[in-house]
Order: C-alpha cells, then sequence, then structure tokens
C-alpha cells in the first residue's frame, strides 16, 4: 500500500468516531484531507465543524459543511487531526503546516482527540522532526536563543506567515525524552505562542495505518 493509501484507511476508520447531530473538530494537512474527503460522504449525520486552520474551513465548505466559530460551542465530542510524530503514549508533535495554535486550541476543547496517521509517524522517541514554534515576530531572535539554550539548531520558516498572523522557528536536533516537561518550557519563553508538542494534551486514541490494516492504539 502506498502512504495514501494508508492515510486513506486510516480516515475511513475516523469516521467511525464521528458523533451524530454534533459539531466536531477538525485538523489540518494531508491526512486531514483524507478524513474531510471521507467526512463529506457523512456529512448529514452531523451538525458541522470547528476547523483548525483557514485551509481546512476552506476544504469543508468547498463539500458543504458548516464551519462553526469555536467560541460558538460549548463543546466538541471529537476532535480528528493527523501528526508528524506520535509515540506509543501519544504524545505528538504536530505544526508542519503551520496550523499548530489554532489544533492545540481545538484540541483543548475536545472531549476526545483521535489522531490518524500512517506508520512513518510512530517514533520512539519524539524529536527527528524539527519543533514547530510559533512566535511574535518582535521576539524572532529571543526565542531562537532560547532553543539554542535547549540544544536545538533553530530556523525561521522563511515567508510563512500563520493564520494568526506570526512566523515559525523550527527546530531540529531536540531529542525530546520528556515531552511534557519541554513542551511548558517553551511556551513559558516570552514571545512564544505555542510550540508544536502536543503531550499535556495528547491523542486519546491513534489510528495508525500499517500494511496489514489499521492498528489501534489508546481507547
Amino acid at each position: 500500500m502506498t502512504q495514501d493509501e494508508l492515510k486513506q484507511a486510516v480516515a475511513r476508520e475516523a469516521v467511525k468516531y464521528v458523533v451524530e447531530d454534533a459539531v466536531i473538530g477538525v485538523g489540518s494537512g494531508s491526512t486531514a484531507d483524507f478524513f474531510i474527503d471521507e467526512l463529506a460522504k457523512v456529512k448529514n449525520r452531523i451538525a458541522g465543524a470547528v476547523a483548525s486552520s483557514e485551509k481546512t474551513a476552506a476544504r469543508l465548505k468547498g463539500y458543504g459543511i458548516p464551519v462553526q466559530n469555536l467560541n460558538s460551542v460549548n463543546e466538541l465530542p471529537v476532535y480528528i487531526d493527523g501528526a508528524d510524530e506520535i509515540t506509543e503514549h501519544l504524545a505528538m508533535i504536530k505544526g508542519g503546516g503551520g496550523a499548530l495554535t489554532r489544533e492545540k486550541i481545538v484540541a483543548a476543547v475536545a472531549r476526545k482527540f483521535v489522531c490518524i496517521a500512517d506508520e512513518s509517524k510512530l517514533v520512539p522517541v519524539l524529536g527527528e522532526f524539527p519543533l514547530p514554534v510559533e512566535v511574535i515576530p518582535m521576539a524572532r531572535g529571543y526565542v531562537a536563543r532560547q532553543m539554542v539554550a535547549l540544544g536545538g539548531t533553530p530556523k525561521l520558516r522563511e515567508g510563512f506567515t500563520t493564520d494568526n498572523g506570526n512566523i515559525i522557528i523550527d527546530v531540529w536536533g531536540l531529542k525530546i525524552l520528556n515531552p511534557v516537561e519541554i513542551e511548558a518550557r517553551i511556551n513559558n519563553i516570552a514571545g512564544v505562542v505555542t510550540n508544536g508538542l502536543f503531550a499535556q494534551r495528547g491523542a486519546d486514541v491513534l489510528l495508525l495505518g500499517t500494511k496489514s490494516g489499521v492498528r489501534k492504539i489508546g481507547k
């Protein structure tokens, strides 16, 4: 099976977590796009969706799925999104597409976070994928120096602005043995909006696309 076929398989499986007549959270990225394609087939079963990026909102609207503002929704029973890296403990690195802050907000509101990924995303230790950090532009130099102090190599994501009007610094070379602690340390740096570690609020369920079928981790 190709990587896209693995993504399609987990996207189809994720539809089983859609809650009837509810508003659900929908993530960003290539695997989430496959999920939106599958969601469109059952769109009459849901009340609408909260999108974690402008790109996701546009894709949902293209299928005629109502997009709700998160502030108008009391709760989300489920949030479905991909990951750039994930461990068996269900901590993740996200934000390769730059939507990490909105993804983190939607995940925080959801009662259940279902991560969908192909088997290449499962790793023993986070950090081979560069860690995205969303930063207020005036703090770029300061935050970069703090990332060096943590042992990372920061690089500005050139020509990219987040949906919130900020910049992304990608940090290479971090071996993240304690993701909850590192997530908090980076978020406490002045000028950081948030970082791409999803450990304090990790996934509840991982649907992993493998050559032998969809493997489920968590519950």
